[in-house]
């Protein structure tokens, strides 16, 4: 994991820095920017280990990777870009596709493109875009089919990709919430569920590896698990219902995760209620309401489990964290 930021560098200096920047960590490309005599931009990569995801903050720029870039320099990826700020425009090929904060656009880095990003209002702050970077052999579907969707708008907002945006966004803004031996299992997801969000938007998912299927609905469930912690009634049978599959398929799929389901909702509602016991603006609300808060319906239950996950008692963690 590396940040970069070209604050520290003289105003002369900083576009070309900037320029030989995204040459190092994506591909070679040809830059222009109305901001180029004082570039102010920064960058946070963190490399997975077969995918490397990106953060930038940036003025406004034109971007165009030409062919004699590709014949010089072709590492064979493609490029996911979220753009979370601005508006603009991405060309490969024929076709044309917008660049907006709720949607992906794809590109194939063998492949001549070009992209434009401009912030919605002048006097707004930086463009920011998040990107991942994935090898063509990592991906488990045919490059004809990977084509259709190139410069094409692949929604973030909803299903496969918003998990995805989400997935992407807290790895690449958190990287210290992981440790070093996180980033193989963290590969596998993010292969897994761009490989989904694809495989989706081509209405091709049936056709992807048992294992990358798995790895999608495990990453539904455990989001479906977040949403409704508050809901006492949350359970492994009422999980499994909710996705269409047997109490039984669902102990399976998480056969080889750390966790089971019922150790999943456990420790995620423990982890609500000591945030929630530590903040001192919900400090009048009795402990046994907090823990109803967050699906714990037995006192008695609760209590157990706090001491058992944390080594003291609700009423001692709060009064620690509130001092």
């Amino acid at each position: 994991m590396g940040s970069i930021d070209t604050a520290h560098l003289p105003p002369a200096e900083r576009f070309g820095f900037w320029h030989d920047l995204v040459a190092r960590e994506s591909v070679a490309a040809r830059i222009s920017s109305a901001h180029a005599a004082d570039f102010t931009a920064s960058a946070r990569v963190v490399d997975l280990g077969v995918v490397k995801l990106s953060a930038w903050r940036y003025p406004s720029l034109d971007l165009r990777r030409t062919p004699t870039m590709i014949r010089s320099s072709d590492p064979e990826l493609y490029q996911l870009a979220l753009p979370l700020s601005g508006r603009g425009a991405v060309t490969q090929g024929q076709r044309q596709g917008a660049l907006h904060p709720h949607a992906f656009a794809l590109v194939d880095t063998v492949r001549p493109h070009g992209s434009s990003h401009r912030p919605d209002v002048p006097s707004d702050g930086p463009l920011y875009t998040v990107t991942a970077l994935v090898p063509h052999a990592a991906l488990p579907i045919p490059a004809g089919r990977v084509a259709e969707l190139l410069a094409a708008d692949i929604p973030s907002g909803e299903g496969m990709g918003l998990l995805l945006a989400q997935f992407l966004r807290h790895v690449v803004e958190h990287p210290e919430q992981y440790a070093g031996t996180d980033a193989a299992r963290l590969d596998t997801i993010a292969l897994d569920l761009i490989a989904g969000t694809l495989a989706n938007r081509l209405n091709a998912e049936d056709d992807l590896p048992a294992e990358v299927r798995a790895t999608g609905l495990r990453t539904r469930v455990e989001a479906f698990v977040r949403r409704h912690l508050d809901d006492p009634s949350l359970s492994p049978a009422t999980v499994a219902a909710a996705h269409h599959i047997s109490v039984r398929s669902l102990h399976r799929l998480f056969e080889g995760a750390p966790t089971t389901v019922a150790a999943l909702i456990r420790t995620r509602r423990l982890e609500r209620c000591f945030r929630d016991l530590a903040d001192p603006r919900l400090g009048r609300l009795p402990v046994q309401e907090v823990a109803r808060r967050w699906g714990f319906r037995d006192p008695a239950h609760f209590s157990r489990a706090f001491r058992a996950a944390y080594g003291l008692s609700p009423a001692e963690h709060r009064d620690r964290a509130t001092g």
